[in-house]
């Protein structure tokens, strides 16, 4: 069993930064998994937003974010971050981590075994 727990949510305004933090335990956690964000707007499907391997060396983002999005990991504190800059409107969204035994990136939500509860990031005009 793995229990993922987001934090680092809120409400900013335009051109804000936040940095977003997973917390993965239990006893099937596994360092070698690679970890995902995803994110679900209102009326829109579970979007892909960064995913990044054990170890680090290799991460993915979505379009929408490149440049001003970057996810990393602390494998000690079994973590994982999004570190979001020049925050939009349109980046308002729940944001999911979620955990997934194979090792590469899929951008795909199916890929992912484990899931988060998420937490709300809000971004006002």
């Amino acid at each position: 069993q793995v229990q993922l727990v987001e934090s680092g949510g809120g409400v900013v305004q335009a051109g804000d930064s936040l940095r977003l933090s997973c917390a993965a335990s239990g006893p099937s956690f596994s360092r070698y998994y690679t970890m995902g964000w995803f994110r679900r707007s209102p009326g829109k499907e579970r979007d892909f937003v960064a995913g990044i391997i054990w170890n680090g060396l290799s991460t993915k983002l979505a379009d929408p974010v490149q440049g001003r999005f970057t996810i990393s990991r602390d494998n000690a504190k079994n973590t994982v971050y999004l570190e979001m800059n020049s925050l939009k409107p349109d980046d308002t969204a729940i944001y999911y981590c979620a955990a997934g035994r194979r090792m590469i990136v899929d951008t795909s939500a199916q890929e992912y075994d484990y899931w988060g509860q998420g937490t709300q990031v809000t971004v006002s005009s």
